[in-house]
């Protein structure tokens, strides 16, 4: 635990220890920080993975540009990728685009259009 994380829960802890809220709360915080550093590593990793297989010959060859057509380029994006999605639906559920209120949302979005376009008539 970080030093402010950890001076900030000792401040607190006995004012939000007994409150659900708060625990809640912050196990969902950690969980969005630790997708954002799995995502983060995912991206520098797949782009040294990338650079190394372009410039695999460069001392010898020059840039290799046969290297961005191999499968083992992207395959380690590809499978890791789908463990990434699989994190992020994890942490941030499966109603990331489509939430509980969605459909209501648009359903008045669009009676709000018909009214607006009807208006004038």
């Amino acid at each position: 635990m970080g030093r402010f994380r950890r001076r900030m829960y000792e401040d607190y802890s006995q004012e939000f220890s007994t409150d659900e809220n708060f625990n809640a709360a912050y196990r969902k915080v950690k969980r969005i920080k630790g997708f954002y550093g799995h995502l983060r590593i995912y991206i520098i990793v797949n782009i040294l993975i990338i650079v190394a297989s372009v410039n695999g010959n460069f001392f010898s060859n020059g840039i290799m540009h046969s290297g961005l057509l191999d499968w083992q380029t992207y395959s380690t994006a590809l499978f890791w990728g789908i463990g990434l999605l699989t994190h992020g639906l994890s942490v941030f559920g499966r109603d990331v685009f489509f939430s509980a209120n969605w459909e209501q949302r648009k359903i008045e979005e669009y009676m709000k259009k018909e009214s607006d376009k009807n208006k004038w008539e």
